[in-house]
């Protein structure tokens, strides 16, 4: 008879050994995360360093001076305080431009933005093979900044909102399409299946079979991505790309004296994000609350 008294439970051998993993693996967790944060600090005072040196007014010395500009701007604008509602009514038409930019770029941004999903995604796409190429397709067109793809376009088409509103757009396109197909990731492929089996095209299996499903979370998306295009599409107007942008960077340039414009620019460009952002948030919720149910 073989002696069991010799050799230790198995059961036991085995729990010391997912402890000892389990400790293995938190020292090790918590190694690299001190190498990474030294990393990290090492990296921030470098940089803080590197702009300190290369900074002609010594960026130490300008910090502190970081709240002179916004002091100005809002003295000179409670001197005029009288003349910011027609300030505000001047510049509004500028801000209809961004928000033309901005609703454009995120509605043509969202087309290929789906386009590109679908055809990155994988049980859904026309092409499999071709998978690799629409995803690093998407990972270029938002890796590029849009003020960079603004600043070639402007050189190609010259100033105005149209090389925003592209530039808007390819980057939006990248940014939805990645969003869309972790979207896609998670719907039935049942009904595609379906639609397969009578012959419908590929166009009607998506328009049929996906979009249902994930409609209500592109949507959202869609909604979340316009805010930023506001953003963004006023950035753009310091590259002379047009909207409310470029009015502000006018006004800033002349310095004083035109700091009330600023101030009614800001007020206007406050207000719109904020409106914009409550709006689309409402309809966020609605959006997915609604496809919950």
């Amino acid at each position: 008879m073989a002696d069991l008294t010799a050799a230790p439970p198995s059961g036991a051998s085995s729990t010391e050994a997912i402890r000892a993993e389990y400790v293995d693996l938190t020292r090790r967790k918590r190694l690299y995360g001190s190498i990474l944060l030294i990393v990290f600090v090492a990296m921030m005072v470098a940089g803080f360093r590197t702009a300190d040196d290369r900074n002609a007014g010594s960026f130490a010395d300008g910090f502190t001076r970081i709240f002179d500009y916004p002091a100005e701007v809002l003295s000179e604008a409670a001197e005029k305080v009288t003349e910011l509602p027609g300030q505000v009514v001047h510049f509004f038409p500028a801000l209809v431009e961004t928000l033309n930019i901005a609703a454009a770029s995120t509605l043509i941004g969202a087309i290929f933005g789906t386009l590109l999903s679908l055809l990155a995604t994988r049980g859904m796409a026309l092409w499999p093979s071709l998978i690799p190429v629409f995803r690093r397709v998407m990972d270029i067109c938002r890796a590029i900044p849009e003020i960079v793809i603004a600043l070639v376009l402007i050189f190609l088409l010259g100033g105005g909102p149209v090389p925003a509103m592209i530039a808007i757009a390819i980057h939006t396109a990248g940014a939805l399409g990645k969003l869309f197909s972790e979207v896609n990731e998670n719907a039935s492929l049942k009904p595609v299946e379906g639609l397969s089996s009578v012959g419908a095209t590929w166009a009607q299996r998506m328009w049929l079979g996906v979009i249902p499903q994930v409609g209500p979370n592109y949507v959202s998306y869609a909604l979340l991505r316009f805010e930023i295009n506001i953003r963004a599409s006023a950035i753009l107007g310091f590259v002379g790309a047009g909207g409310i942008g470029y009015e502000l960077k006018n006004a800033m340039s002349w310095g004083k004296g035109r700091y009330d414009e600023a101030a009614a620019i800001f007020i206007l460009l406050f207000v719109t994000i904020v409106v914009v952002d409550q709006i689309s948030g409402k309809l966020r919720d609605r959006l997915i609350n609604g496809a919950k149910q």
